[in-house]
């Protein structure tokens, strides 16, 4: 056993490995614009932060009043998204150094992600995590999305490990009360800093409010430690 003890460490995707957020807005804004909804902002596009494509795609219908299927736009959004993740999608540089950390120790690592089981391979495929992370769970294998714990507790499943002895990378609110309902400790870095104070984040072991520009690799692998240091 080495310093981590028996953790296990698992991985939001979008927003807290990889900056994918820009991808996402584009996808949906050109989805959107091809239904004649030619408005739809940033500041639009963050509502949705954290919430699987299939909820913001039903969301959607509801807000605008769309008339083409969910699975419709779903196929369509899906697509663009790919185009452009397979083109660019950029790693935190925090976040690669702490993988690399993990991986070092022998930590058991897992992505849960609300995105398609086709986005996280052309993502980690296309960014070189995916030598590294190797369990992988969408939410299209679970019943629920965020913020049910379905999706963690399925990569807890998956990599022989008790959901106490996880601990979830989430930059979402509904990401972190998922964690939170799964029984996990959960470091929250959000990707909008406003949202800081959500009260989902409040169930943080570690919460860096500022977060990925404060995030580093060693602040989060000394806190596992003292994590464990105090189980």
């Amino acid at each position: 056993m080495g310093i981590l003890g028996d953790i296990s460490v698992i991985f939001d995707l979008d927003g807290t490995l990889v900056d994918s957020e820009p991808n996402y807005f584009e996808a949906g804004r050109q989805t959107l614009a091809g239904q004649g909804v030619t408005d739809f902002t940033w500041t639009d596009h963050e509502r949705y932060v954290g919430i699987s494509t299939q909820e913001t795609i039903v969301r959607w219908k509801e807000r605008y009043g769309l008339t083409a299927s969910v699975d419709e736009l779903l196929a369509d959004k899906n697509r663009r998204y790919l185009e452009l993740a397979r083109a660019s999608t950029r790693v935190y540089p925090e976040m690669r150094a702490f993988v690399e950390l993990l991986a070092a120790e022998g930590v058991p690592m897992a992505v849960a992600s609300g995105s398609s089981p086709e986005a996280i391979e052309a993502i980690l495929t296309g960014t070189g995590l995916a030598d590294r992370l190797k369990t992988v769970v969408s939410a299209d294998e679970v019943a629920r999305g965020k913020p049910a714990p379905d999706v963690f507790l399925e990569a807890a499943r998956r990599l022989g490990a008790d959901p106490a002895d996880c601990v979830v990378l989430e930059d979402a609110a509904p990401g972190a009360a998922a964690a939170h309902a799964a029984g996990m400790r959960c470091v929250a870095i959000p990707y909008v800093a406003a949202q800081a104070d959500e009260p989902a984040f409040a169930t943080a072991g570690l919460l860096v409010r500022g977060g990925q520009s404060a995030f580093t690799a060693r602040e989060a692998y000394d806190w596992l430690i003292r994590s464990v240091r105090t189980d």
